[in-house]
Parts: structure tokens; C-alpha cells; sequence
């Protein structure tokens, strides 16, 4: 009997109302401030309330912080005897910390430890946005020995839950056409990265947002899964081959509700005459339309269609930090949950 589909999150989501990404940016800074710790580790623990409650098995940390300066901002800042590798001890995801209560009252409530996903920026882009679209292949290798020590010390570090998948995020890799990385080069900064998490049987995901190099992924032996944004663009799953999958024993991550609320308002807008963003009840409306539980659900009917047990993660196609509200955000995900049981269940 194959596995149930499990339903996750990418990561971002919206701040609460009142507050700013500048303040959660300093705030990271500030962490030895006492009234600043709490309240950063407050906002962060309802987010991911939140996402429990709307029903996410496998929930990511929310991420409040810009992708690439999470990471960057500590790799430069604590790097040990070679350039962009990161000290160990210096390797944290502060966010993890700030879950540890949920995850203890989670537990205390159902007696079972969250299953937690996390989201680390790849090497690629690391490199991307630290030295450009020129990918040299040592300091590749060395931004992936980085990553590696994130992923690690999350696992190792992890006291009340599970880290039961580790994403990597690599959204420019089929995306720029200024990147110039060798497959070869990037093969074995994946396998670099993942290599903790593989050791330790925890699945690891590309995100990738291009199916472009699904088949370069397939050859790396630490990714078990491939994640798309199939929801927004159902051709990225024309281009995949279930056999390349199965030859490789990759899974695949589908995106079922979209998240590029930009459009999505745009075109809705354009159909209905109104404006989403000044009317919060056209908003729900535009959610109800475009990304019901029916909706989500034939999505991922079609899906398994085409690639049956080989789906074994389903949720948003991306991060939510854009959207206008923790609201919003939230009934995203509720509905999406729901549309993925009622796939599930037929």
C-alpha cells in the first residue's frame, strides 16, 4: 500500500498586522535583548500555530527573513579559516529555537512530535547573490559545506521535534540565463549539502522553480525528492518522466494551491471589475474561485494520474510572505488541506 501523500508548506508567510519585515530584521540582531527575543520568537511561534492548525503535517518554519541573507549574514560574518565556509558552532536557525514551545505543546496535545520541515537557500544561489551568476566551482563547494553544517546542526539541535524534510532552495537554476554552473560542479554541491540529512534517512527536496534540471537532480544521491510549482504551471509536470523517477528512486513534491497572488488578483480583477486589495471580501471571493478545496483536489487527482505513489508531498506551490495578510495566508493553506484528504481519499 503506498504511502500517504503528506501535506507541507514552503516557509514564508505574512507578518502579523502592525509589524514590519525592518523590525523582524533587527530583531535577528538583537536577539541578547530580552523583550526582543520574546517578542520575535512570539510572532514566530503563532505563525506556526497557525499552520498546525490549518492543518500542514509537515510544517516549515516560517520565515520572516530574506532567503539569501539568512544565511549569507552569518556565513560572512563566522566564517572560519576558509572563505564561506561557516564556523560549526555559528551554523543556527534561530527559528527552530524559537518552535521549540510548540512543538512541546503540539507533542503534550496529540503525544506525537511535530514533523517539521526546514528551508535552506542552496549553494548556488548563496553563490549567486554573493558573487554573481559565474558559478567558480571551489567556492561552490564551500557555500555547500555551509549549507551542510545549517542542516546539520538543525537536526542534531532539534529537542521537542523531528526534522522530517530538509528543502533546498534553488529557485534561479533553469530560471537565470545568465547562470553558468557545470552539471557536474552542481551535482556535487547537492550531494555536499544533503549529505547529513542523507546519512540520517531524512527526505531531502530540491525546490526547484524550472523543471528544467529535474533529470540532473535525479542524479544525486542525498535529494529523494523534487519539488515543483506545478499549481501555477501545470506544463512543469508535462516536462517529467515518471520512468526517470522511478529509475532513480526520486519522488516528486507537487504544488496544488497557487501562491502568485499578484496575478491571480490581476485576472480576477480583470473578470469581475473590482480591486481584491481594497476589499477584503473580494478577496476571500477570489480565493474561493481560483483556489477551492475542489479545485485543489482535481489538481492533485491529475497529478497522481500521471505519477501515482511516485507524489509524495503535496501543498502551496510557494512561499506566502507575500500576501496581504495572515488571514488570507491561513485559509490558503486550510483549503489546501482539505482539497489534498479529499484527493487522497478519492
Amino acid at each position: 500500500m503506498p504511502e500517504p501523500i503528506l501535506f507541507d508548506d514552503i516557509g514564508s508567510y505574512p507578518l502579523p498586522d502592525g509589524e514590519s519585515t525592518e523590525w523582524i530584521r533587527k530583531a535577528f540582531y538583537e536577539l541578547n535583548d530580552t523583550g526582543t527575543c520574546q517578542k520575535l520568537f512570539g510572532i514566530i511561534s503563532d505563525a506556526m500555530r497557525q499552520k498546525i492548525k490549518a492543518g500542514v503535517k509537515v510544517p516549515t518554519y516560517p520565515q520572516f527573513q530574506e532567503m539569501n541573507d539568512q544565511f549569507l549574514n552569518i556565513i560572512t560574518k563566522e566564517e572560519g579559516p576558509e572563505p564561506f565556509i561557516v564556523k560549526e558552532e555559528s551554523a543556527r536557525i534561530i527559528e527552530l529555537e524559537a518552535i521549540e514551545q510548540v512543538a512541546k505543546e503540539h507533542y503534550d496535545l496529540t503525544d506525537e512530535r511535530l514533523k517539521v520541515r526546514i528551508c535552506v537557500t542552496g549553494p548556488v544561489e548563496l553563490h549567486q547573490k554573493q558573487l554573481g551568476s559565474t558559478v567558480f566551482s571551489d567556492i561552490l563547494k564551500n557555500l555547500a559545506t555551509s549549507v551542510d553544517r545549517f542542516i546539520r546542526n538543525s537536526i542534531d539541535g532539534a529537542k521537542n521535534f523531528d526534522i522530517f524534510t530538509v528543502s533546498i532552495d534553488e529557485p534561479s537554476i533553469g530560471i537565470n540565463p545568465e547562470l553558468k554552473v557545470e552539471e557536474n560542479d552542481l551535482i556535487n554541491a547537492i550531494e555536499l549539502a544533503s549529505e547529513s540529512a542523507f546519512k540520517r534517512g531524512i527526505d531531502v527536496e530540491m525546490h526547484l522553480h524550472s523543471s528544467i534540471w529535474y533529470k540532473t537532480m535525479c542524479q544525486v544521491n542525498g535529494v529523494s525528492v523534487i519539488g515543483l510549482e506545478s499549481a501555477a504551471n501545470p506544463s512543469y509536470l508535462d516536462l517529467i518522466e515518471k520512468k526517470d523517477l522511478e529509475d532513480a528512486d526520486k519522488f516528486l513534491r507537487v504544488g496544488v494551491s497557487r501562491t502568485d497572488i499578484s496575478k491571480m488578483a490581476a485576472d480576477y480583477d480583470e473578470k469581475n471589475k473590482t480591486d481584491v486589495w481594497k476589499d477584503k471580501n473580494e478577496i476571500d471571493k477570489m480565493i474561493g474561485a481560483s483556489e477551492s478545496p475542489e479545485i485543489i483536489k482535481k489538481r492533485l487527482q491529475k497529478a497522481q494520474k500521471i505519477f501515482g505513489d511516485r507524489i509524495k508531498y503535496a501543498g502551496p506551490d510557494c512561499g506566502l510572505g507575500s500576501w496581504p495578510s495572515q488571514r488570507v495566508a491561513f485559509l490558503l493553506l486550510k483549503n489546501t488541506g482539505s482539497g489534498i484528504l479529499q484527493g487522497i481519499q478519492g
